[in-house]
C-alpha cells in the first residue's frame, strides 16, 4: 500500500472546509473529517467530498460498549468512507464488534484503525490523569497488538512509534500518524511530533497534517511540500 498525506480538515463549517479544498484544482487530496466538522455538518459533508473525488478518513474515535459501536459502525459503513477509527482502549471485544458492524453484506468495508494514545498525551499526563503507570511505549505496543488481534488494519500512533508498531505487528499493519510538523514550524499542542521526512524514514504509512497545511499562506504549496518530503 502506498504512502499518502491526509489533510486534517478541522473546520467548524462546510464553507470553511470547501474554501480550503477549492484551492486544489489538480489532485484531490486524501482528507480527514473529524468530530468538529462532522458534528457541524453531518453525513452530508462526507457525501459531498466523496462526490468531489476525495478519499476520506472519518475520524470519530468511537469508544462505547461493543454492541453500540457495532451498530454505529454499521451506519458509518453506508457513507462509503475509505478509513475510520475507534479507541483501542475500548477492548478487543469492542474492536471485534466494530469490525463486524463495519463489514458490508458483500464483504467490503473501509479500513479500520485504532487510536492507541493521543499525540497530546505524554508519560506524565498518562500517569497522573489516566493512572496508567506503564511506560507509554509499552502501552502503545500493547494497544496496537490488541488491535491486530482483533483483526483491525492498523493504528493511529505517534510517528515516534510507527517503526516499533511495524516490528510488533508486521509491515502490513498500517500506521497512521498525526503530530507531523515541518522542521521550521510550530508544534502547537502536540507533545510527540516529527517532520514528514522523519516520518517517512521511520516507516509511517500515512501522515495526518492539519495546521501546517490548512493555516499556511499557500495551502497547496504546503501540501505539495509534505508530499515531496513524505511520498516522493
Amino acid at each position: 500500500m502506498g504512502k499518502d498525506v491526509i489533510i486534517a480538515c478541522d473546520f467548524a463549517s462546510k464553507a470553511d472546509c470547501l474554501g480550503l479544498l477549492d484551492k486544489f484544482t489538480g489532485k484531490k487530496p486524501f482528507v480527514k473529517i473529524g468530530m468538529e466538522l462532522f458534528y457541524a455538518e453531518g453525513p452530508e459533508i462526507v457525501r459531498e467530498l466523496k462526490a468531489r473525488g476525495h478519499k476520506i478518513f472519518l475520524d470519530l474515535k468511537l469508544h462505547d460498549i461493543p454492541n453500540t459501536v457495532k451498530k454505529s459502525m454499521n451506519v458509518l459503513s453506508r457513507l462509503d468512507v475509505d478509513m475510520t477509527n475507534l479507541h483501542a482502549a475500548g477492548t478487543v471485544s469492542m474492536m471485534e464488534a466494530a469490525l463486524e458492524g463495519l463489514t458490508r453484506p458483500d464483504g467490503t468495508r473501509p479500513l479500520l484503525i485504532a487510536v492507541t494514545q493521543l499525540t497530546s498525551t505524554d508519560q506524565e499526563r498518562m500517569e497522573n490523569d489516566l493512572l496508567i503507570k506503564e511506560p507509554i511505549d509499552k502501552v502503545v505496543m500493547h494497544y496496537a497488538s490488541n488491535a491486530a488481534k482483533a483483526g483491525l488494519d492498523g493504528v493511529v500512533c505517534s510517528p515516534l512509534e510507527a517503526g516499533k508498531v511495524h516490528e510488533a505487528c508486521g509491515k502490513n499493519f498500517l500506521t497512521v500518524t498525526p503530530g507531523v510538523r515541518f522542521a521550521d514550524g510550530d508544534i502547537g499542542d502536540q507533545k510527540r511530533v516529527m517532520t514528514p521526512a522523519e516520518a517517512k524514514k521511520i516507516g509511517s504509512d500515512y501522515i495526518v497534517v492539519g495546521r501546517p497545511i490548512t493555516a499556511a499562506e499557500d495551502p497547496v504549496a504546503a501540501y505539495e511540500r509534505c508530499v515531496a518530503e513524505f511520498v516522493d
